[in-house]
C-alpha cells in the first residue's frame, strides 16, 4: 500500500522573519526587564555613601600607613637609625640629659607640665549605647580608632552641651591621668616623652614630675567647676614642694596651657568661691619661675578661622588638592564645626588687645615683614640697625596683616580709602539656609540666613575689633557662652574691681602679674617657619548644607619672597603662634615694673631657630622651631632642665632673640 506523505505548509518568508523579529523584542524586553529589576535590587542592597565615610576612610587608610611604618621603624635594630644618620650629618650631640648628668647637674626643683590643646587623651567615663565596650577606653589620643569605627558616636560623645559648656546629658568625658596623659599625643608622636624622658637621666621621676592634665574643651572655669582640677593642681604644687626640702617649682605650659596657667595664677591667690583662697602670696611662696613655651598669650588668627568656616591653611590646601573629599555635601566639615564650637576653651585664643595689638586697615606692627632665608642671633646693637633693610622692602611689597578677614585679594591689597563697606551688624539675617536633610549636622549658619551670609560679605575686611563683633554675628550661641568666660580688651585701670571676675583672668592685657619679684618669667618659642598672621576669603558656592564661607587658595603672588601664599598671609613665628603673640608680654607688657608686672618679675625671651631634619630617619629633628616638634629641640630642652636644675634666666645668657620682636614692640603704642 502506498504510505502517503504530507507536506508541511510552507509558511510565506515575510511571516517567517517576522516571527523571528517578534521573539527576539521579547528577549531584549524580558533581558531589560531583568536588568531594570537587578539594577533596582542593588540600588536598594546597596549603602548610601556619604562624605563621613570618605573622611572616615582617609582616616583609617592614614593610621594603618602610620602603624605600617611604625611597625618597621620598631623592627630595625636600633642602633641603624643613628648610624645611618651619622654617616650623613656626622657623629651627633649628646642628648641634653647625658650632657647634663656630665657635667654634674642633678634634680632639684620639682616640674609641673601643663599641655595645651587636643595634645592631652581623654577618656569615655559613661556614654550612650552607641559607645558599648569603650568604658575608658581614650577617645582623644592614642590610635583614634574610634574616629573610623564609629564616627558620629565619636563626634557625639566628643561634644559637650551646647548651652551650659559642660557635659550633655548621659555622657562623661574625662582626662586621663598621670605623665601618661600627654606623654604621646599618638604612636611614635612625642608631646612631652621627650623632655620626661631627659629630666629623668639627671634624677626627675614622678614624684618630682606631675602632669596637670584637664580637660581641655572646658572654659578654664569650668574645669574647676567639674573636675576640680585647680584645687588639685594647687594641691599637688604645694605637695611637691613641702615634699623636696621647700624647692620651689617650675612650672612649663605648652601652648594653650600658657593661657591655662595665667588664669589658675589669678584664681589661686584670689578669696573662694571664685577662686582657690591661697592668698596674696601664693606664688611668691611656691612657684621659682613659669617657663611659657610657644605661648598663645594674645591669641592666634589661626583660631579665627577656626571657628569662622572650620578650617585653616592646611585645610584650605587639602580642600584645593581634592574638593570631592570636604566639598561633596561638605558635611564633614560641618560635623567638626559642630563639635568644635561647643568646646569653650577654642575662644580663649581669639585675638586679644584689638586694634591696638594687630594692627587695623592701614597699619601692623609686622608691617614690612618679609621672609628670611636663615636667621642669626640679633644682638643689642643689631636690634637698633634693622631699620634700614626693612624699610625698603616695605616700599616694593606691603601685606595689610592687621586686615585678619578680607573678602577678595582686591580688598586685601586695597588702600582703605577704596574700600566701600556695608556695616553688617543691624542686618537682618533673612529666611533660614538650612533645610530637614541638613538638621543631623546643623552649625549656627542655618540660623543665619541668606540676608546675613551676604551682609558678612559686604563688610568686605576684619581687623582684630571687628572680628569679635562677626563672631557675635555669626555664631552667637557660642560666643554667648564665650563671653561668660572669656575677655579680648585693654584694661584702663587694673584696680577697676570688675577685672576680679575670672572671665578676664587668661587675658594678660585685663590683669597682673602676681606678686612675686622673685619669681621668673620665661617665654621660649620657635620662630623661622611661616605662621597664618590673616586670611583672603571668598563666598563658598552655593548649597543648602555648605559652610557659606572658605578661604580662597587661589589667592597667590608668585614671588619667592611673598607672604601670601593660597589665601593666607604669613609672618614669622612657630607655624601656629605668630611672634607678635608670644613675645610681645616678655619683651615689653611685663619687662621691668609696669601696671601689668607691679612686682616686676624678671623676663626674659629665648628664641629657638627653626631648622628642619637633614633625613626622615632624624624623626621630627632635635632642632625643630615649629609648634609642637620644638618639645624635641634640644637647645630647649636643655634650657628648660637648667633652670630645673637651679639656674637662673642671666644664667642662662638672658634673651636669645632672632626676630624682629623687640622692633615689633616698640611699635605697639600701649599705656604701661
Amino acid at each position: 500500500m502506498a504510505s502517503i506523505r504530507r507536506r508541511k505548509p510552507v509558511e510565506p518568508r515575510n511571516t517567517s522573519v517576522q516571527k523571528e523579529e517578534e521573539d527576539e523584542e521579547e528577549e531584549v524586553e524580558e533581558d531589560y526587564s531583568k536588568n531594570k529589576h537587578r539594577r533596582k535590587s542593588d540600588k536598594k542592597s546597596k549603602p548610601k555613601w556619604s562624605c563621613v565615610d570618605n573622611c572616615c576612610w582617609i582616616v583609617g587608610c592614614i593610621c594603618v600607613t602610620w602603624w605600617t611604618l611604625l611597625f618597621l621603624y620598631n623592627v630595625m635594630p636600633a642602633s641603624l637609625p643613628q648610624y645611618v644618620t651619622e654617616a650623613i650629618t656626622g657623629p651627633l650631640p649628646d642628648p641634653p640629659g647625658v650632657k647634663l648628668r656630665k657635667e654634674g647637674l642633678k634634680a632639684k626643683h620639682p616640674v609641673v607640665f601643663v599641655p595645651g590643646i587636643v595634645t592631652a587623651g581623654l577618656e569615655l567615663w559613661e556614654g550612650h549605647q552607641c559607645a558599648d565596650g569603650l568604658f575608658r577606653k581614650r577617645l582623644w589620643g592614642g590610635t583614634f580608632g574610634e574616629v573610623y569605627k564609629r564616627p558620629l558616636c565619636w563626634v557625639e560623645h566628643m561634644s559637650l552641651d551646647n548651652e551650659t559648656g559642660l557635659d550633655p546629658p548621659g555622657i562623661r568625658v574625662r582626662p586621663v591621668c598621670g605623665l601618661v596623659a600627654a606623654d604621646y599625643f599618638a604612636p611614635g608622636y612625642f608631646v612631652w616623652a621627650v623632655l620626661i624622658a631627659n629630666l629623668a637621666r639627671i634624677g626627675y621621676e614622678e614624684k618630682t614630675m606631675y602632669m596637670a592634665s584637664y580637660d581641655w574643651r572646658l572654659s578654664f572655669q569650668n574645669t574647676e567647676v567639674r573636675d576640680q582640677t585647680l584645687s588639685r593642681i594647687k594641691s599637688s604644687i604645694e605637695l611637691m614642694a613641702e615634699a623636696n626640702g621647700g624647692n620651689k617649682a617650675v612650672i612649663i605650659p605648652h601652648s594653650m596651657g600658657v593661657l591655662y596657667f595665667l588664669h589658675f595664677m589669678k584664681w589661686v591667690e584670689a578669696p573662694a568661691p571664685m577662686g582657690g583662697g591661697g592668698g596674696p602670696n601664693w606664688c611668691a611662696k611656691h612657684i621659682k619661675a613659669v617657663i611659657n613655651i610657644g605661648g598663645p598669650f594674645l591669641g592666634v588668627p589661626k583660631a579665627v578661622a577656626g571657628l569662622f568656616s572650620a578650617e585653616a591653611r592646611d585645610i584650605a590646601v587639602a580642600r584645593a588638592i581634592a574638593p570631592g573629599v570636604l566639598n561633596n555635601g561638605f558635611q564633614t566639615m560641618q560635623h567638626i564645626m559642630r563639635m568644635s564650637r561647643t568646646w569653650d576653651s577654642t575662644m580663649s585664643m581669639i585675638p586679644k588687645g584689638g586694634d591696638t595689638i594687630w594692627g587695623d586697615l592701614d597699619w601692623s606692627p609686622e608691617e614690612g615683614y618679609t621672609p628670611m632665608k636663615s636667621k642669626q642671633r640679633n644682638t643689642d646693637t643689631q636690634k637698633a640697625s634693622q631699620d634700614g633693610p626693612e624699610s625698603e622692602i616695605s616700599q616694593t611689597k606691603r601685606a595689610n596683616y592687621g586686615r585678619i578677614i578680607s573678602f577678595g585679594k582686591d580688598v586685601a591689597e586695597a588702600l582703605s580709602s577704596d574700600i566701600e563697606r556695608i556695616d553688617f551688624r543691624d542686618a537682618v539675617k533673612g529666611q533660614s539656609v538650612a533645610n530637614t536633610s541638613c538638621r543631623d549636622v546643623w552649625t549656627e549658619y542655618h540660623d543665619m540666613g541668606f540676608g546675613g551670609i551676604k551682609a558678612v560679605a559686604e563688610y568686605k575686611v576684619y581687623t582684630a575689633e571687628s572680628m569679635i563683633d562677626l563672631l557675635r554675628f555669626v555664631a552667637p550661641k557660642m560666643m554667648e557662652r564665650g563671653s561668660a568666660h572669656f575677655s579680648y580688651g585693654i584694661a584702663d585701670n587694673l584696680d577697676d574691681p570688675k577685672y576680679q571676675h575670672y572671665k578676664y583672668w587668661s587675658n594678660p592685657l585685663e590683669t597682673k602679674l602676681p606678686n612675686a619679684p622673685e619669681m621668673e618669667i620665661f617665654s621660649l618659642y620657635g620662630v623661622g617657619v611661616p605662621t597664618e598672621r590673616a586670611y583672603v576669603y571668598k563666598l563658598s558656592p552655593s548649597a543648602e548644607c555648605a559652610i557659606p564661607f572658605q578661604i580662597d587658595t587661589s589667592a597667590d603672588e608668585q614671588d619667592e619672597d611673598s607672604c601670601l601664599k593660597g589665601g593666607v598671609y604669613s609672618v614669622d613665628g612657630d607655624e601656629t603662634v605668630p611672634v607678635l603673640s608670644s613675645g610681645l608680654m616678655c619683651a615689653k607688657v611685663w619687662r621691668g615694673k609696669t601696671r601689668f608686672n607691679p612686682s616686676g618679675s624678671r623676663t626674659y625671651i629665648r628664641e629657638y631657630a627653626h631648622s628642619p631634619p637633614a633625613n626622615f630617619l632624624e624623626g621630627r629633628g632635635t632642632q625643630s622651631g615649629a609648634h609642637v616638634d620644638i618639645m624635641g629641640n634640644f637647645a630647649l630642652i636643655e634650657d628648660v632642665m637648667r633652670v630645673a636644675a637651679g639656674a637662673t634666666g642671666e644664667e642662662l645668657g638672658g634673651d636669645q632673640v632672632y626676630s624682629d620682636i623687640f622692633k615689633w614692640s616698640e611699635k605697639v603704642n600701649l599705656q604701661l
